[in-house]
């Protein structure tokens, strides 16, 4: 069975990445219609934290940036992006605390650990393989961790383990705290996935087949 609909079977466990969110999410708008980031260097991201911060106020705990949001002006300074016109959010941005754990949604094998180094890479990232008798093989992509609390790779975990923490500015690529949840099929990885965050309005079509919405593999 494919990913997601394996999910609604029993006997699967599924767990939340993130343990203890409460309440609703604020949910930031990053797109090209937001004159915040038209009017603010978006390099700047301890500014950038500052009015996030500010938004959520004491009344969220939490929040999420969306999945095929299209991003114009936040990867503006990207010449490749640029270039490519790959402006299309193919993760799901979870924001929460600088530190917080993430914990294994299923059973996982650590595909990838590594750092990706450059402003407005991914820093610290751990690509997960999920493989069971009961669904085709996929994996989960997490981004903009900390360098040291990375998993190694070919370790087993179980779901809801622990791997990894969210990164500061100086090792997460210099982005506001928050990890970029990404589902990636067996497809995908091979035409190289793991390194593309991004898509162009060219390659929706076929987004379903290679990075579909993380939406329902994340939970709270």
């Amino acid at each position: 069975m494919k990913y997601p609909y394996f999910l609604y079977q029993h006997g699967i466990r599924h767990v939340p990445v993130f343990n203890n969110l409460s309440g609703p999410p604020f949910v930031f708008d990053m797109s090209y219609k937001n004159p915040i980031l038209s009017e603010m260097d978006v390099r700047d991201q301890a500014a950038f934290q500052q009015i996030l911060e500010k938004e959520m106020g004491e009344k969220y705990s939490w929040g999420i940036a969306a999945y095929l949001e299209r991003r114009d002006s936040l990867l503006g300074s990207c010449p490749q992006m640029v270039e490519e016109k790959r402006f299309y959010h193919l993760g799901l941005d979870v924001i929460v605390p600088l530190g917080t754990a993430l914990r294994a949604p299923l059973d996982a094998l650590v595909q990838e650990s590594g750092y990706e180094s450059g402003e407005g890479n991914y820093g610290g990232f751990v690509l997960l393989r999920h493989e069971s008798r009961e669904f085709e093989t996929f994996y989960s992509f997490y981004g903009h961790l900390c360098r040291t609390s990375l998993p190694k790779v070919r370790s087993s975990l179980r779901a809801g383990e622990a791997f990894a923490e969210t990164g500061d500015f100086h090792e997460n690529g210099n982005w506001f705290y928050h990890t970029h949840i990404q589902v990636i099929t067996q497809r995908g990885l091979e035409e190289g996935y793991i390194s593309k965050g991004y898509c162009a309005a060219s390659d929706l079509k076929e987004m379903d087949a290679l990075c579909p919405s993380p939406l329902l593999l994340f939970r709270i």
